[in-house]
């Protein structure tokens, strides 16, 4: 069995165990409501890598248009801070120039879980009223003993502070595939788990959206032919609501 195998099996594992184990109902219901009020989703990966998972869905084909993505600076690679991440009491200024508010839902992606980005904008999310959906690891954040350097102070991790929480299914240290003469694992699967379960979660909500007889606002591919014309309505209705859709007016 070559890499390329070993790497499909377990990613394919893993997708396994989120399909088979998690129930993805309580958060479809959630998140329902929030689209049919006319409200946004708030999506928060809270990680140099984490933050894929909400760029995955934003202004994305196929996907909800009411999304509010959290691109804070300093948290991707594509800053020159990444370790903002585990800087404490950075994220209450984060959810108030993005608007959270109480009665919002907040999605928040990590799937280690432990780091101060991502239990601060926790605490401060409940403590706003807003309900948060948490996409992590328990598995990961229980590998990682209290007072590592990398851990939020309080020793919180995600899973034990979501209103709604979805598990990843993520080995501890997110690397997969153990090659003979190597001492360490390589290949990461968080991306493509926490990627998965965010389109499986909107999927299951446009599909209830549906069934209910309500049409969800969906972003067409800007790359077919009437793609623009299609997206106009929700570039003129959410512009001024999403930060990040300002640069596509």
């Amino acid at each position: 069995m070559d890499a390329m195998e070993m790497y499909s099996n377990k990613i394919e594992g893993i997708l396994k165990e989120i399909r088979e184990k998690e129930d993805f109902t309580e958060a479809v219901e959630l998140i329902s409501k929030i689209v049919e009020k006319g409200d946004l989703i708030h999506v928060f990966g809270t990680g140099a890598h984490s933050i894929l998972g909400a760029m995955e869905v934003f202004y994305r084909a196929g996907g909800l248009a009411c999304i509010n993505p959290i691109f804070p600076p300093g948290v991707s690679h594509l800053d020159s801070h990444p370790n903002t991440e585990r800087l404490v009491g950075y994220a209450k200024s984060i959810l108030d120039h993005y608007g959270v508010k109480k009665g919002d839902v907040i999605i928040i992606i990590n799937v280690n879980g432990i780091n101060a980005m991502t239990i601060d904008s926790a605490l401060e999310a409940k403590k706003r009223g807003a309900k948060v959906i948490a996409i992590t690891s328990s598995e990961f954040s229980k590998s990682i003993p209290p007072g590592a350097s990398s851990r939020h102070p309080s020793n919180k991790s995600l899973y034990e502070l979501g209103d709604i929480v979805i598990d990843a299914h993520v080995p501890s240290g997110d690397a997969v595939v153990e090659i003979e003469g190597l001492d360490l694992k390589i290949a990461s699967s968080s991306t493509i788990a926490n990627c998965f379960i965010m389109q499986c979660l909107f999927s299951l909500v446009v599909e209830k959206l549906v069934q209910r007889g309500i049409t969800p606002p969906i972003w067409k591919s800007a790359n077919i032919p009437g793609g623009d014309e299609a997206n106009k309505k929700y570039l003129e209705k959410y512009a001024k609501r999403v930060k990040h859709l300002y640069s596509y007016k």
